[in-house]
């Protein structure tokens, strides 16, 4: 057996250590899997005779888990003069006499997936049942 030790920066939260073991598990010749979010690594042991290490880094790479975490960043440009750049901005109202905050939202485009990067997670499909 050999073990092969993983730095996963996409994997944040304990749903994603369960994603990251099924997702290795049902690789043949995985034998085990110890994941952890809060270190964000993942220590796999495996049977080299029946995988390689390129099939499992390809496996975590196709659902998102390896590479760097990209979050989106607000610049410091108003965003009634983004000129369609793309900004991410946020916008709150407050009440003229009082000062005080009644809503907050924040403008982001659809792009059908969730709104935080999530690796793993996919759009529900229902498959319907012959």
């Amino acid at each position: 057996m050999t073990v092969l030790s993983l730095d996963l920066p996409a994997m944040y939260g304990d749903h994603h250590v369960t994603e990251v073991r099924r997702i290795l598990l049902d690789i043949p010749g995985v034998e085990d899997v110890y994941a952890s979010s809060s270190f964000r690594v993942a220590e796999i042991t495996f049977d080299p005779q029946e995988v390689d290490e390129e099939t499992i880094k390809s496996k975590l790479d196709e659902a998102g888990y390896m590479g760097d975490f990209s979050m989106p960043e607000e610049t410091d440009l108003p965003a009634n003069e983004s000129r369609g750049q793309g900004v991410f901005f946020r916008h709150t109202a407050a009440y003229q006499q009082t000062k005080r905050t009644i809503s907050f939202e924040q403008n982001t485009p659809y792009t059908g997936r969730p709104l935080w990067p999530c690796p793993g997670m996919k759009p529900i499909i229902r498959k319907m049942e012959d």
